[in-house]
């Protein structure tokens, strides 16, 4: 089901931007929010970016930790970005659809299958995110919550809005979220027997 990544993709030069955050974007640290306005910009790259003073918050320099605030002016350097990545195919994205388990206002989650990546990269085109995104292109802040191994299937939470985003990772941080794990095993399984 998850398909490789065409190493061929389509690249540009962007010249230097300042960009405003806006009330959803308020909170997120700087270098998530490069990595949004640079796609396919490696995060070592982004990191670099950052340390040299390249990046600049109301004309100051920030590290990478920096949470942006409501009116805050980024600079963004110029940088070379992938433009071309070609879409996913459609009945992939419509399949993942098909998955949704739960959706309100703030929230999406999903029954990642086994075998597909959370989001692309490192060779893999397309991950859950990609798809939804693509099959839904009215969720524009559609976020991760969570991450899930490849191999592994379960609920991936996702959120619409990024103060519900905030809101969670708070929640996982302070130890506010309960995750349960289950193991289907064939056989005679010893674990835990007692004798």
């Amino acid at each position: 089901m998850q398909e490789k990544s065409d190493q061929t993709g389509a690249t540009r030069v962007t010249g230097v931007r300042k960009v405003s955050v806006d009330a959803n974007r308020a909170g997120q640290r700087i270098d998530n929010f490069l990595r949004g306005e640079l796609p396919g910009v490696p995060k070592g790259r982004v990191y670099r970016l950052l340390r040299r003073g390249e990046v600049r918050v109301n004309g100051g320099r920030v590290r990478a930790e920096y949470k942006l605030r409501e009116g805050d002016v980024v600079r963004v350097p110029p940088a070379l970005i992938r433009t071309g990545a070609p879409p996913p195919p459609d009945r992939l994205a419509a399949s993942m659809l098909d998955r949704v388990i739960y959706e309100d206002k703030r929230l999406l989650v999903i029954d990642k299958p086994t075998g597909v990546a959370v989001h692309g990269g490192s060779g893999i085109s397309h991950g859950v995110i990609e798809l939804v995104r693509h099959a839904r292109p009215d969720l524009e802040d559609l976020s991760l919550v969570h991450r899930i191994d490849r191999e592994t299937s379960g609920c991936l939470v996702m959120t619409k809005r990024r103060s519900a985003l905030r809101e969670l990772h708070a929640r996982f941080r302070e130890g506010q979220v309960e995750k349960n794990y289950l193991a289907l095993v064939i056989g005679d399984w010893q674990y835990g027997a007692s004798s």
